[in-house]
């Protein structure tokens, strides 16, 4: 609606125009051929400077525009030998056709040039000093309100379409975010269930009072996955790495993996972003190390120094041979690289040599104690004083 009514009241401002001047011709009493000349002539400048004025014309080659401009400079002068000062305000269009399409320096130049020689009939024409400046006053203001108008017209086209990129923008971002919460919330609670229903099916026939606890604990993950699904829908939800700690702890002993957890007291009173960040790293590595190791232990750790706070998780049961992910490349890791940049942290993974076929895999977060939000805070650049080094090319750290 913004277009069209711009479009409109641009067209309307041509006609406008275009009318007047017909209604000064009127004035001399032509013939039937002069006004039928003067009419055809006043037709070509409008629909050449409906071009002009069209935003598809900015894009258009040099020669195209210096080929319509010659068009539209001969309409704009050479009616004045038939019908004299009358014709003068035409000579405005064209004033602002070479302000819309040549560069400023000659557009300006032209402009100014085009002003000065609407003086020149007048002055032939032997009319008064206030006719002269009349008409090169006149002139001017044209060229001003044809370039003005069109630009607008030009802009708010601009804006419409811009408007529609953000709109779509937004809803591929929304997606964006609706898969990667997904994808980490969702994982480790449907991982921790499946081992967890395995465990339930070794101890029903062994410890039956032992498999009831446990399917107290599906329940309770299965509740909670829920809610994270109800959750994700209105924005990504806040998570303790407290209890998130505490958590992985009893799914990876479930795992039957041997499991140690160093925890500071701080820790606790960590930022709402930086917990719900660093809570779902740990989700992520407790998930990536079901999936794809044979772990046979893990250790996790949580320290506070000055005002940052790092995780590690180290474990064994790393396939040699297998690629460790860049965190740029994989959906897992990227998602964690930028959660974490987002509250100025960063992601950080090595691959040390182990025994036995298998190599120890160690992850690390760390991120100020207290951040803004993910969506408040650009990805800080840089790293911290004493942390790993961060990816190289193939994806390992070196």
């Amino acid at each position: 609606m913004a277009t069209r009514t711009a479009r409109g009241i641009l067209v309307a401002a041509l006609f406008c125009y275009l009318a007047i001047t017909f209604l000064n011709i009127l004035t001399q009493r032509l013939a039937a051929s002069g006004l039928a000349l003067a009419l055809t002539c006043l037709v070509l400048v409008f629909l050449l400077q409906l071009v002009h004025s069209s935003p598809a014309m900015a894009g258009a080659r040099m020669r195209t525009k210096v080929l319509t401009l010659a068009g539209q400079g001969v309409l704009s002068y050479l009616p004045l030998m038939w019908f004299g000062v009358s014709w003068g305000a035409m000579a405005g269009f064209f004033a602002g056709s070479v302000l819309l399409l040549l560069p400023a320096p000659w557009g300006w130049t032209l402009y100014g040039l085009t002003t000065l020689s609407l003086l020149v009939p007048g002055i032939l024409d032997d009319r008064s000093v206030v006719d002269i400046v009349y008409m090169g006053q006149t002139t001017a203001l044209t060229g001003l309100v044809v370039y003005g108008l069109s630009r607008l017209t030009s802009l708010v086209e601009q804006l419409h379409r811009a408007r529609a990129d953000l709109a779509r923008l937004a809803v591929s971002n929304e997606q964006l975010r609706f898969a990667r919460d997904l994808h980490d919330l969702l994982g480790y609670s449907l991982s921790a269930i499946t081992l967890k229903n395995e465990l339930i099916h070794r101890l029903i026939p062994a410890n039956p009072m032992r498999a009831r606890e446990e399917v107290d604990e599906v329940l309770g993950i299965s509740r909670q996955a829920l809610a994270d699904v109800r959750r994700v829908a209105s924005g990504y939800r806040e998570m303790a790495l407290g209890s998130e700690l505490t958590s992985a702890e009893s799914v990876l002993a479930a795992a039957d993996v041997e499991v140690s957890v160093e925890c500071d007291d701080a820790v606790e009173h960590l930022g709402t972003a930086t917990s719900t960040v660093l809570a779902t790293v740990l989700r992520e590595g407790v998930t990536n190390l079901l999936r794809h190791s044979k772990a046979s232990y893990c250790h996790i750790s949580a320290r506070v120094e000055d005002d940052l706070v790092r995780l590690r998780i180290v474990n064994d049961g790393l396939v040699q041979g297998h690629q460790v992910p860049s965190p740029h490349s994989g959906t897992g890791l990227g998602n964690l690289q930028q959660r974490l940049e987002g509250i100025g942290g960063r992601l950080t993974v090595r691959r040390l040599a182990g025994e036995g076929g298998s190599d120890v895999f160690r992850l690390t977060a760390q991120a100020p104690v207290r951040a803004a939000g993910p969506h408040d805070a650009g990805g800080r650049a840089g790293g911290f004083a004493g942390e790993e080094e961060p990816f190289g090319p193939s994806g390992i750290a070196v």
